[in-house]
């Protein structure tokens, strides 16, 4: 089959599609589509951006939003302890006027008082000094009053002697008087009864003993006596008046002798006194009726 005459051939057709369209505008259409991509991406990354910017500044308004809410609650708080503050204040000034006021009253009261107090504090004094001065004058009698009793107990001490008793055993102080024997009592180094005997024919009870007056001598203080102790009689003849008269009783404390000593000597009658240890002595037997 032969070509027609109208219907070009493929090398006809390439020939006049490169003669038709020159290269140069089909780059530049590249370059025009590849400019308008890339400023449709920028555009876009331009659009993202803002979107993004927006979205955090929308956010950054809400915190600065609560801030300044939180910031304006804080001002009213303190605006609110500024005024209770401010009332305080005022009360304050009150109440610092009324305690000067009170201050002051209580330094009048001080100094009233400290004026009564050294009034009185000397008024004391006084009357400490007239009392010292009484008391010097009361101790100075008393040191002579001190002195006097120390000089009779010096002189009683010299009366008050030891003797050897009819037995042979030291005594203790004998007394030759009732004032003598009254400054044993007060030594109390024994137990002490004065008597005065008469001549009877029933014996006398004297302390724990019972004694029987027999003959007497007033001439020469002499006396004979018997003594009923133990539901024994003991019989002392020929005594001498200031002589201690020994004997034992059954039970005395460490076998320690009584002891009688007679101060006078008259014709029917003797005077003295007993002394026994201080522990209790045994009571004496009735006395045998004659």
């Amino acid at each position: 089959m032969s070509n027609s005459p109208n219907v070009p051939s493929p090398e006809e057709s390439y020939h006049y599609q490169s003669m038709g369209t020159p290269r140069w505008i089909i780059v530049l259409f590249i370059v025009v589509i590849a400019g308008l991509a890339g400023v449709v991406y920028a555009g876009y990354t331009a659009q993202s951006r803002l979107e993004q910017a927006a979205s955090k500044a929308a956010e950054q308004n809400k915190i600065v939003t609560a801030q300044l809410e939180q910031a304006n609650g804080r001002i009213a708080e303190l605006k609110a302890q500024l005024e209770a503050a401010a009332q305080k204040i005022g009360m304050t000034q009150d109440e610092l006027a009324r305690t000067k006021s009170r201050a002051e009253d209580i330094r009048k009261q001080q100094i009233a008082s400290d004026q009564k107090l050294t009034q009185q504090i000397t008024s004391a004094q006084k009357e400490s000094e007239e009392k010292i001065g009484a008391v010097a004058t009361d101790v100075t009698g008393a040191k002579k009053d001190i002195e006097a009793t120390r000089s009779d107990l010096e002189a009683t001490k010299s009366k008050l002697e030891r003797a050897t008793g009819d037995m042979g055993v030291m005594s203790g102080l004998i007394a030759r008087n009732h004032d003598d024997l009254e400054e044993l009592r007060r030594r109390g180094d024994r137990n002490y009864y004065e008597f005065t005997v008469q001549k009877s024919k029933a014996a006398q009870r004297v302390g724990p003993v019972q004694i029987s007056l027999g003959r007497t001598d007033p001439k020469k203080s002499k006396y004979t006596m018997t003594v009923l102790v133990d539901d024994r009689p003991i019989e002392k003849k020929d005594k001498t008046a200031g002589e201690p008269v020994q004997f034992y009783v059954k039970g005395a404390a460490r076998m320690a002798p009584y002891e009688i000593v007679v101060f006078d000597v008259g014709k029917s009658q003797i005077s003295g006194y007993l002394a026994t240890p201080k522990e209790a002595a045994p009571a004496a037997p009735a006395a045998p009726t004659k």
